[in-house]
This record gives structure tokens, sequence and C-alpha cells, in this order.
């Protein structure tokens, strides 16, 4: 996967910030998209391009257990979410719904990818390689379970 950085300097981004509360009730996913992190950034469905990488601190996607918010991540573009940690629900509900991938990266790796960076992620040799600085950097290997159901496409087409 290759792509831009789209960079948020901070932790605990929660599902109320990815998806607002009032758009829970849409079912257009295309329309969901456009509202995506507009509890953080309103200019963000301006921003995103398809492809696209958001990259955060600790605790990404915490809060309340919503589908809707790697939902509206992956439609509005985003194929990848690189972050120091996650809430472990919208990890789940991210790969277990073969929506965005969810990757951690360390500390070293966070403080150096900077906004509008290209990025290209090798999941099968967990590389992931700033072409904007020429750097390389490792992410955490998924888990043996976690890899084959993203190998998979999601929980439902997993057979184990």
């Amino acid at each position: 996967m290759k792509g831009n950085v789209i960079k948020y300097e901070q932790d605990n981004i929660d599902t109320d910030v990815i998806l607002p509360g009032t758009y829970l009730k849409i079912h257009d996913y295309a329309e969901l998209a456009t509202h995506a992190m507009e509890g953080l950034d309103p200019d963000f469905h301006s921003k995103v391009k398809e492809g696209d990488f958001i990259v955060a601190g600790r605790n990404f996607g915490c809060g309340s257990s919503r589908e809707h918010a790697p939902i509206a991540l992956t439609h509005s573009g985003i194929k990848a979410v690189l972050a120091l940690s996650f809430a472990r629900i919208f990890y789940r509900n991210a790969v277990d719904g073969a929506f965005l991938l969810p990757i951690e990266i360390d500390e070293d790796a966070y403080k150096d990818i900077s906004n509008g960076d290209e990025l290209e992620i090798n999941v099968a040799t967990n590389e992931i390689n700033n072409h904007t600085k020429n750097k390389k950097y490792q992410m955490k290997p998924f888990s043996e379970i976690i890899g084959k159901i993203i190998a998979a496409g999601g929980l439902f087409k997993f057979k184990p």
C-alpha cells in the first residue's frame, strides 16, 4: 500500500471525533465518509485522497464500540491508521470488518513521520518505507490469527 500521511499529533482520538454520534443513523457509506474526523478536523474530507494513511498517538479509537468509525475512515479513502496503540474494540472492528489496517508503530517512527510524507507499507515484511525522507521503520507484526483474518478479507470470510 502506498499513500500520503495525514498526521494528528495527539493521543486518545475517540470514536466520537472520528465520527460524531449525530451521523450514526446514516446508512449510505459514501455520505458517512463525508463526516469522518469531523469532530477533530472539519477539513479532513477535503484533505484525504484514496489510499492515504492517518498517523496518530496512543489509544486511537477509544470510546464507544461503534463500527461506524472504521467504516467512515475506510470509505473516505484511508487504507491504514498508524498509531502508537489502539483501543482494542476499534482495532478488532477494523480487522474483523475488513475495513482499514490498524498498524502499531514505535515512538521513533511516530516522531519521524510528518504530515504529507509518502509512505509505502509492506505487511508481509512488517516494513514501512518513508519515500519522502528515504527512511524505513518497522511496524508491529500482526498476530498469527489477526494476519489470517486480514488475509481472508475479514472475520466473516475467515475459515479456521
